[in-house]
């Protein structure tokens, strides 16, 4: 068995390969890709080479890890069933290539304990929800309390946003500073940084991935407010001490989302308490992939790009 997949050869090339995909087991689901996303966080440091080395990183590499598709084979132990839409976080079933994340191919074998069915309402939208656990993890750290400031208005920015309101919690403020994202927000004020006067923030939420911050969120927290970082940094983060030490500040890094993570995002979605509406504005046909890349990483109108794999070659 094999499938077309998007792979990074090396930093800034992509090609569309076919690959030999790895047998499927007893556990194992065979799932046929609908959509991808592509995400400009991590996936825009794999792009450019600036990734950090983790377990399975080189090249080439299969990426993705926002990929909803269907079930086409269910092995007798997987607990799935033929026929189901499925949110599969990437996959590790081509070989010599890396798995890193996996997810941008046209076919995935993946065990089923790791492709969660999700309501066929949610189509397309259900890419989303990758980053959504990545959202809801940041705020349900140990005694974490919801944030009243989150920095950057791109699509973790407005998940942050619309969960901090599921779940209760009052509306808070959002600082972008580009003209072009500051739009489009749900019952929440987003503001231009150098316009907010505030230095009694509680809890910030960083998601900007900007390491030459940090100082400054921290002249605008409240004493004994904390900082949690919950983009994903490629430069290395210092601050000064003094400003730090002045309002007892505490940092709290907010890591990879866990399963139960998702599960939460998931009924939060089906529910309807949490929207995902217009946060999908692009979509490419995967033989557009090379452009779709690009445009995800280059593009600041681009919230979030989905490659559509019904037609792959």
């Amino acid at each position: 068995m094999n499938t077309i997949a998007v792979v990074f050869e090396q930093p800034e090339r992509l090609a569309l390969t076919r690959l030999e995909l790895e047998p499927a087991g007893n556990d194992d689901v065979v799932v046929d890709i609908c959509w991808s996303g592509i995400s400009t966080g991590t996936e825009r440091l794999l792009w450019t080479g600036r990734m950090p080395m983790f377990p399975g990183m080189g090249y080439p590499l299969v990426p993705g890890y926002e990929s909803v598709g269907r079930i086409r084979e269910a092995g007798s132990s997987s607990g799935s069933k033929v026929g189901d839409l499925v949110f599969v976080p990437g996959a590790r079933c081509f070989g010599h290539v890396h798995g890193l994340f996996g997810g941008a191919a046209a076919t995935v074998v993946v065990p089923g304990a790791k492709a969660m069915p999700v309501d066929e309402r949610l189509g397309e939208q259900a890419t989303l929800l990758a980053l959504a656990a990545t959202a809801y993890h940041a705020l349900a750290g140990a005694d974490a309390s919801l944030p009243d400031l989150i920095i950057g208005h791109g699509v973790l920015g407005r998940l942050l946003a619309r969960l901090t309101l599921a779940l209760g919690g009052t509306a808070p403020t959002v600082w972008e500073s580009n003209p072009d994202r500051a739009s489009g927000a749900i019952a929440y004020p987003v503001v231009d940084p150098t316009a907010d006067t505030r230095r009694d923030y509680r809890t910030i939420v960083d998601v900007s991935g900007d390491s030459s911050l940090l100082d400054t969120l921290v002249t605008r927290l409240a004493p004994g407010g904390e900082i949690v970082l919950a983009g994903f940094y490629s430069e290395r983060l210092s601050f000064a001490f003094p400003p730090a030490f002045m309002r007892e500040a505490r940092l709290r890094i907010a890591a990879q989302w866990q399963p139960q993570d998702l599960l939460a995002v998931k009924h939060l979605a089906e529910s309807g308490a949490l929207s995902l509406d217009g946060l999908i504005t692009h979509r490419q046909p995967v033989a557009a992939a090379d452009a779709a890349y690009r445009t995800a990483f280059g593009d600041p109108a681009c919230l979030k790009m989905i490659l559509d794999w019904s037609k792959p070659q």
